[in-house]
């Protein structure tokens, strides 16, 4: 039997033991449908994905959907997972940062999620890394809604937290790909 290491004990560690029923579920993720079993269906979308899944670019970070480390796409709208029930996912095509490369142009902006993974190594912006996934997956959900986004706009829609302070980068970054000047 596979082992499954966590940073927090996991829901799905019941499973492993035998001694629950398992239910099947079916999610897409990064446009594949993943079916397999959860002891239940109420485990957060976070564990699934990491554990079962296999898509460990999903972070767990703070468990109270502050820090933004687990968020992903689910039908185009940026979500936390570390407390939202897989079974609320079930209908939905879900993209993680593992899928973001795939990604069509985000709006009218015209920047596809391989361009600004490009840009962000470019422009040299993770550090730790850690938060990185969630804060890729909310410039790519910013740049849908607004192609040429102000100071003001990347403040408001980029609330994931990052502890190694990279957001000068993160808007210079956003500036560049979005023929924005840079703020000297």
């Amino acid at each position: 039997m596979q082992t499954f290491v966590s940073v927090r004990p996991n829901p799905l560690d019941r499973a492993e033991t035998g001694s629950e029923r398992m239910t099947s579920i079916t999610i897409n993720v990064n446009g594949r449908n993943w079916t397999g079993d959860v002891a239940d269906t109420s485990t957060p979308l976070l564990w699934v994905l990491r554990d079962r899944v296999g898509a460990t670019g999903t972070k767990y970070g703070c468990g109270i959907e502050v820090c933004s480390a687990c968020v992903i796409l689910a039908d185009g709208t940026l979500t936390k997972t570390c407390t939202e029930n897989v079974a609320n996912f079930i209908d939905k095509k879900l993209v993680t940062i593992e899928g973001l490369a795939d990604m069509p142009p985000a709006g009218s902006s015209g920047v596809t999620g391989k361009m600004l993974q490009e840009m962000w190594v470019e422009s040299q912006v993770p550090q730790c890394g850690y938060c990185q996934s969630g804060m890729l997956l909310a410039v790519y959900a910013l740049l849908r809604s607004k192609p040429r986004p102000s100071d003001a706009d990347i403040d408001q829609a980029i609330s994931n937290i990052c502890a190694c302070g990279t957001y000068p980068r993160v808007r210079d970054a956003i500036k560049t790909l979005t023929g924005q000047a840079i703020a000297a």
